[in-house]
C-alpha cells in the first residue's frame, strides 16, 4: 500500500476512532473515514450488522416485478487466451495457483442503490463517488479477509465453488481433487502471510462448506479459518498488518509476487477496488473482507467483475463456466 495509506490507519487504529477503510486491489486508492463523519449520501456499509444504514420509508424501493440480468458473457475464446497464458507459466514452474478474473458488463434494471438495499451478504458497501476513479460501486462479499479479536488476528481464505443443486452437491465437491489442491495451497500461502506479523500460527477448522443464496440458485463453497498471535502494539501498527497481508492471497495465488505479474498479463483490464479489502475497526476489533461479488458502474455502464483459481490441473472450459456461475445477485 501507498505509505500514506499506511500511516492513516495507523493513526486512527491508535487513537481508538472507529473508521471505515475501503482499499483497491493495487493499495494505491483508498476510501478512509471516521464512522461519525461518514455521509450516507456517499457511502453505505453493513459487515455483519454494524452499518450507517436507516431503514426509513425511502431506503428500500419495491423490486420491479421482473429483474433483468442480462450478462455480455466474455468470448470463450478471449478467455481461453488469458487461461492459457496462466497455464502456460504454471507448465513452465512459475506458478502453481492463480486466480484470474474478468470484467463483464451487464444490463440490469436495478441501479446501484437497490442491488445494495435488497442484496443479501455478510458485507455490503455502497460507494457512491467517482466513477471515472472506480469508486461507483456495490460489493456484497461473502468473504471474510481479517478479524482480529482479543489480540488475535484471523484469516478465513475462501477457495473451491459448486452448484449446490447437482446432485451430491457437498459430497462433489469435497471430493474434487483440483478443489482440494487449490485449497490447501490457499492456506498454506496465508499461513505464511500471517506469520509475517503474528506468532503461534494455526489452522482451526479446515474445508468447512458454506451455501450462498443467489438470484440463480444456491452455490456451495468452502473457506478455513487460520489465525495467529498478535504484538501487544498491534493498533500502532494496524496499517502495516494489513499491508502485509495484501493483496489477499485468495485472489492472487502462489507464490503471490510472481503470479501478480502473470495475472496482470493475462488480465489486460484494471482491477480497480474489485479485490481489494474492505473493514471497520473498532475498539482494537477489525473485521474485514475480500471485495468480490462486485458489480460496478462507469461511463460505458454497468459491469460485474468475477474469476476463479487455476492450477495445472484446470480445464478451461470448466473454469470460464465457474465463472459466469458467479456472475449474479444474492436477492
Amino acid at each position: 500500500m501507498k505509505r500514506e495509506i499506511i500511516n492513516n490507519i495507523n493513526i486512527l487504529a491508535k487513537e481508538n476512532e472507529p473508521f471505515l477503510f475501503v482499499i483497491n486491489y493495487d493499495g494505491d486508492d483508498a476510501y478512509i473515514r471516521r464512522l461519525k463523519d461518514i455521509d450516507p449520501k456517499e457511502c453505505l456499509y453493513d459487515f455483519e450488522g454494524i452499518s450507517n444504514v436507516v431503514l426509513d420509508d425511502g431506503y428500500k424501493h419495491p423490486l420491479p416485478s421482473a429483474i433483468r440480468w442480462d450478462i455480455d458473457a466474455p468470448a470463450y475464446e478471449n478467455y481461453e487466451r488469458s487461461f492459457n497464458i496462466v497455464k502456460s507459466n504454471m507448465l513452465a514452474g512459475n506458478s502453481y495457483l492463480a486466480n484470474l478474473t474478468c470484467r463483464v458488463p451487464v444490463d440490469c434494471n436495478l441501479s446501484l442503490d437497490d442491488i445494495f438495499a435488497h442484496s443479501k451478504g455478510k458485507y455490503r458497501l455502497l460507494l457512491r463517488g467517482d466513477r471515472n476513479r472506480g469508486r461507483r460501486f456495490v460489493c456484497f462479499s461473502p468473504e471474510s479477509f481479517l478479524r482480529i479479536s482479543h489480540g488475535r488476528i484471523y484469516s478465513y481464505p475462501m477457495k473451491g465453488t459448486i452448484d449446490a443443486s447437482i446432485p451430491n452437491a457437498r459430497q462433489e465437491l469435497m471430493n474434487d481433487t483440483k478443489e482440494a489442491a487449490e485449497h490447501a495451497t490457499i492456506v498454506d500461502l496465508i499461513r505464511n502471510d500471517l506469520s509475517r506479523v503474528a506468532t503461534d500460527v494455526r489452522v482451526g477448522r479446515y474445508r468447512y462448506v458454506d451455501t450462498l443464496h443467489t438470484n440463480k440458485g444456491d452455490i456451495l463453497q468452502t473457506s478455513s479459518e487460520i489465525s495467529g498471535l498478535l504484538p501487544d502494539d498491534y493498533r500502532q501498527h494496524l496499517g502495516e498488518i494489513i499491508d502485509a497481508q495484501l493483496p489477499a492471497g485468495s485472489i492472487t495465488g502462489a507464490p503471490k509476487k510472481k503470479t501478480v505479474e502473470i495475472i496482470r498479463e493475462a488480465e489486460r483490464y484494471d482491477r480497480g477496488f474489485y479485490t481489494g479489502v474492505m473493514g471497520i475497526f473498532n475498539d482494537g476489533e477489525l473485521n474485514s473482507a475480500v471485495m468480490i461479488r462486485f458489480v460496478e458502474q462507469d461511463e460505458n455502464g454497468m459491469a460485474f467483475k468475477a474469476g476463479g483459481g487455476i492450477t495445472a490441473k484446470s480445464c478451461c472450459r470448466k473454469e470460464y463456466e465457474e465463472v459466469l456461475q458467479k456472475i449474479y445477485l444474492p436477492i
